[in-house]
């Protein structure tokens, strides 16, 4: 099946509707079609503003998180104007992917 990865790119400490903006990201992306998706932590980065951020010895709020997920573009369209309904500012990264399952185990 062809598709798409999805990165969205955050960090830690912003909030949407009083939940982390990974985690709600995460659920909203499945709600809207998503095939899969993982929320990831990072040690650092930096911003499109060349801001890094990081996380600290005591303090995780300024962390950066990416959330990855795989959509097909019916899909991803609809997550793209759902997305523009929350009003949120969010960076992202779409790259064409071909999804699959391999293994006799899998349903």
């Amino acid at each position: 099946m062809n598709a798409y990865q999805v990165t969205f790119f955050t960090e830690q400490n912003r909030r949407h509707n009083h939940t982390s903006i990974g985690e709600w990201l995460l659920k909203f992306t499945k709600e809207h079609g998503a095939k899969g998706g993982t929320l990831v932590s990072g040690a650092e980065g930096f911003d499109h503003l060349g801001k890094f951020h990081s996380i600290g010895f005591f303090e995780l709020a300024d962390q950066p998180i990416a959330v990855t997920v795989s959509i097909d573009e019916e899909n991803f369209q609809q997550l793209a104007a759902a997305l523009a309904n929350e009003n949120v500012d969010i960076a992202y990264v779409k790259i064409p992917v071909e999804l699959g399952r391999l293994g006799a185990g899998w349903k």
